[in-house]
């Protein structure tokens, strides 16, 4: 197979003709050649040459001049040389040999054909040679290309020893399926489940970074469930593990948690592609296992399960090296607000019901709404419907309580000056106070946005402080009145 059509430009022939001038064999290899097969864009470009990388690198930098960035890295014997958004990688063709107790290998040099082989699958284990003899010939040690037309995820070796050496392989074996929709082969998988416990020795940060990928795939739920059915899932992530199956008592039954939770994360992500907002649909029901209960009057019932949800989701973000500060806060908001756009429809909608939840919500109120829509998963077509077309109705609420309160704040009932005159007080914090807790008390609907409603809720501020009103403000205001009328 020859790809000489695909790979003619400029780059690849300047890494060729450099290579031949260090009488060097070069191929371009890994991803970048899976991708090529497949149609995907790539901008990041693996080069391995049979000796040293690093030298192939320095000597490409010089060819390229100016505007190539070059980045050596003698510990590991690898270069990183970068210009405008493409960045190339360089490493010299070897070997590998694994320790039981590490995931870092001992390593050497050696051939093309060594190097293909510690490749951890098939569709990742082929190279394009760059040389001008032989330009664009493909090497295929292991039907990696056949695997891609067959869509199968596969390792060149015997899976135990690919798993146990590296066990980083099995979270990525889940991940190339979940971006690719590409099937893992049976032996392989079953391999992943032999050796599920190795994932023991992988740092959280390493699986972190394989779980953020899996998250922004188009479908994240095709990773969920291979880490499910695995048996990864309950070493990584037990909480969530743990929501798989029905109980039942007197012939009543709960959904299944977590197939439901899969549901609304892939609705999530058809609707976003922000990877936080798909954590939460995660992790929205998270606290339904540790809240279950059965009540003969009621069913089953997750008292709660939101709040303590939330709790659960500080806990994970820290365990697993998550980003933690305003990412952990987004997340956790919105596990513990989920089910209030939900009770905002089964009750009456009123505008300081409505209020209340922007205001929580805050910025993230679009989102919220996202994920409420998603958690509406029930088979009743016709109930389904009811639900969103009355989300429709509360999110128009939003939008038109919105528009009164931006009015509302254009004049506060009353002003800082007034203040002033009602107390006798000076520009001090003292008025400082009373406004910012008069403004507060509107804005979480405490008090009406009336001047009387202001009166009496400053009155009731002052008289704790000893603070005592010069003149009687609804007196004032009869007679303000009057003279209207008159």
């Amino acid at each position: 197979m020859n790809l000489k059509e695909k790979i003619d430009s400029k780059i690849f022939h300047i890494v060729g003709d450099t290579a031949d001038t260090l009488g060097r064999e070069a191929y371009v290899v890994g991803g970048y050649v899976r991708d090529l097969i497949i149609g995907r864009h790539s901008k990041d470009i693996d080069f391995v040459t049979v000796g040293s990388g690093i030298e192939l690198a320095e000597a490409v930098a010089k060819r390229m001049g100016r505007g190539a960035h070059l980045a050596v890295y003698r510990n590991y014997g690898t270069a990183q040389l970068k210009r405008g958004e493409t960045e190339l990688e360089f490493v010299g063709a070897r070997r590998e040999s694994y320790r039981r107790d590490s995931r870092n290998p001992i390593v050497e040099d050696g051939t093309l054909a060594d190097d293909l082989a510690r490749r951890d699958f098939t569709i990742n284990a082929l190279a394009i040679k760059v040389n001008a003899d032989g330009f664009g010939d493909v090497v295929d040690n292991y039907d990696g290309v056949a695997d891609i037309s067959r869509r199968i995820i596969r390792t060149p070796l015997d899976p135990d020893i690919t798993f146990s050496d590296d066990p980083l392989r099995m979270m990525r074996a889940i991940r190339f399926a979940t971006q690719l929709q590409f099937d893992i082969y049976p032996e392989t998988f079953e391999a992943i489940r032999r050796n599920a416990r190795r994932i023991e020795i992988i740092t959280a940060e390493r699986i972190k970074d394989e779980l953020f990928k899996i998250m922004a795939s188009p479908r994240p739920s095709i990773g969920w469930k291979l880490l499910l059915d695995s048996g990864l899932l309950a070493i990584i992530l037990p909480e969530l593990a743990r929501m798989k199956g029905i109980d039942v008592v007197n012939g009543r039954a709960h959904k299944d948690n977590f197939y439901h939770t899969m549901t609304v994360l892939d609705s999530v992500a058809e609707a976003s592609d922000k990877v936080l907002l798909r954590w939460a649909a995660l992790f929205h029901d998270i606290g339904k296992p540790v809240t279950k209960h059965y009540d003969p009057a009621r069913g089953w019932t997750f008292h709660n399960h939101n709040f303590i949800g939330a709790k659960m989701v500080k806990t994970i973000f820290r365990r697993m090296k998550f980003p933690l500060g305003a990412d952990l806060a987004y997340v956790s908001k919105l596990v513990e607000l989920h089910m209030r756009p939900i009770a905002l429809v089964e009750d009456e909608v009123t505008d300081s019901a409505v209020r209340r939840l922007a205001n929580y919500a805050e910025e993230d109120l679009d989102d919220l709404m996202i994920l409420a829509r998603a958690d509406i998963t029930s088979r009743d077509e016709a109930r389904k419907a009811r639900y969103l077309a009355n989300f429709d109705l509360v999110e128009q609420k939003f939008r038109d309580t919105h528009e009164k309160d931006v009015e509302r704040n254009r004049k506060n009932p009353v002003d800082g000056t007034e203040i002033m005159n009602l107390f006798g007080l000076p520009q001090s914090p003292e008025v400082g106070y009373f406004t910012k807790n008069l403004k507060q008390a509107i804005k979480d609907c405490v008090i009406e946005d009336t001047r009387e409603a202001a009166f009496r809720y400053l009155l009731e501020l002052a008289a704790p402080k000893g603070i005592s009103p010069l003149y009687d403000p609804f007196e004032k205001e009869k007679d303000v009145l009057r003279n209207e009328t008159t």
